[in-house]
């Protein structure tokens, strides 16, 4: 790779690796592992300070499910996403990515904490898109895109550019590959945002309240995307999100949590139409009289 390639000093890729394993433990049979299981998180704990955000979180989402996570704001649903991303490191309990721990190895009769090395090939499975499109304003957008297959898979320069303007033409950009993110909108941004996701190739993708951050004539374009990448792949998804009606168009389940906790998981259907929960009932209410 060439020098212009390189990350600047202090720059670093979106979704690096961050702080401390989680505490060892025992665990059911590691070989006893359910291929149709994407990710397996069990007995999460996570704090910051004396606030709980995960309280002894159970999750499961199968292969190929689009699942989405509905709740107020502050309830602990990015922090979901950014465990299995390693942006945030659990102090309890257990997180599989198809069938591999993500935080801990085994030692001959038990689980120890993981090396770094581990957490970064299980991570290599996972993309994240953010909220606020984090690209780098320098680089031009087919650079953006290209950077991570580069440096992380790497992938010759023609084949990653090949795979940037394949992506940049699926997102409605492959005439923007060589601009820089300052002449583009927001929706714009976040579309090369998912383009540079999907360009690690990844088995399951993370979407954290994609649109939140858009003006609202954005957001539509933004979730055209998501539509055709939940009806026309097999990657399983996990998506936060404050778009109820887009939701209930997309999920094959959809989670509503509160206070570091799964209040209720349904289908889609059942859960806005008929949800069960008070807790539910009350949240739903409030936002879909707004909506």
């Amino acid at each position: 790779m060439s020098a212009h390639e390189q990350l600047a000093p202090g720059e670093t890729y979106p979704g690096g690796p961050a702080g401390t394993p989680a505490a060892a433990g025992k665990l059911p049979d590691p070989y006893d592992v359910d291929n149709d299981v994407c990710v397996e998180m069990s007995q999460v704990v996570k704090r910051f300070g004396d606030n709980v955000v995960l309280d002894h979180l159970d999750l499961t989402v199968k292969a190929g499910q689009k699942v989405v996570i509905i709740g107020p704001s502050g309830s602990g649903k990015t922090t979901i996403l950014r465990v299995l991303m390693t942006l945030e490191r659990p102090e309890e309990g257990f997180v599989s990515i198809h069938g591999e721990q993500l935080y801990h190895q085994r030692r001959v009769d038990r689980w120890v904490p993981a090396k770094e090395s581990h957490i970064r090939r299980v991570r290599r499975n996972v993309s994240m898109v953010f909220q606020h499109f984090h690209l780098f304003p320098h680089r031009t957008v087919r650079q953006n895109v290209t950077l991570g297959p580069r440096k992380v898979l790497g992938l010759d320069k023609d084949h990653a550019n090949a795979l940037a303007m394949d992506l940049l033409d699926r997102v409605g950009l492959a005439d923007k590959a060589d601009v820089h993110p300052a002449s583009l909108s927001g929706g714009q941004k976040q579309r090369v945002a998912i383009a540079r996701a999907l360009a690690m190739e990844p088995r399951l993708m993370l979407f954290d309240e994609v649109t939140s951050a858009l003006d609202p004539e954005l957001v539509g374009e933004v979730l055209a995307v998501l539509r055709d990448l939940a009806q026309h792949t097999s990657m399983s998804m996990l998506l936060v999100t404050h778009e109820m009606r887009f939701a209930e168009e997309i999920a094959d389940r959809v989670v509503m949590f509160d206070e570091g906790r799964i209040v209720e998981d349904r289908p889609p259907h059942e859960m806005f139409t008929d949800p069960t929960e008070e807790r539910t009932q009350a949240f739903l209410q409030a936002v879909l009289r707004n909506d």
